[in-house]
């Protein structure tokens, strides 16, 4: 879902280089050097209004996050979240997410998390759903061996889809949570859409997917 155009966003998001990265492919295979660290590193793709990467960078400072939307106004206010919590473990791009080897070296990213895609429901869109088979791929790349990929959703179609791909692709199923709300998974740290959901009383799905090394 697409919010509406948001005033001045373009213009705030200029204004903060330090956050939001100008010519992220110019940092391929640099990141360590861009954060100022060799942390492990964590990307969220399709971050939205950042409430999910701006918590996960606060609650853990040990670890770098990079948040990735191609919507001017959401990630607007994400920077401003970003900027509240003034978190050096945290950087934004503005860029699409289905063109990250552009952005990431082969084994530059140590995991993946994929919140409240969009499930694209039609049998004919199934090539652009975010754990698709080509997506995959990608991911597996830009990932080091033995990358995870956290998966969120509310949908449930999607859910045993995803899990599905996740399985024909070779990936070992670490941990599926089928009511995460109502689980004993601590620390969890939502984002708005499921904020949203679940006071609506919808059950809240995860997983946990490994790739496996050649070397495995």
């Amino acid at each position: 879902m697409r919010m509406r155009k948001r005033p001045g966003a373009a213009d705030l998001l200029a204004s903060h280089p330090e956050l939001v990265v100008d010519e992220p492919e110019k940092w391929q295979g640099r990141w360590a050097e861009r954060f100022g660290n060799d942390h492990p590193i964590h990307i969220e793709i399709g971050s939205g209004k950042g409430q999910f990467v701006v918590g996960m960078a606060k609650a853990h400072p040990e670890i770098n996050y990079i948040g990735i939307d191609m919507q001017l106004s959401v990630l607007s206010i994400a920077l401003e979240k970003a900027l509240a919590e003034e978190l050096p473990n945290l950087q934004l791009l503005h860029v699409n997410g289905e063109a990250l080897t552009q952005y990431f070296a082969e084994n530059e990213i140590d995991q993946i998390y994929l919140n409240f895609s969009d499930p694209w429901p039609k049998t004919r869109h199934e090539k652009r759903r975010l754990t698709y088979k080509t997506f995959l791929a990608v991911d597996e790349e830009i990932l080091k061996p033995n990358g995870e990929i956290h998966f969120k959703t509310d949908n449930q179609g999607l859910f045993e889809y995803s899990l599905s791909s996740f399985s024909k692709y070779g990936m070992i199923i670490e941990q599926v949570w089928l009511d995460l709300h109502n689980s004993k998974f601590e620390d969890n740290i939502m984002t708005e859409y499921e904020e949203k959901f679940s006071s609506r009383g919808q059950r809240i799905y995860r997983v946990e997917a490994r790739f496996v090394s050649e070397s495995n």
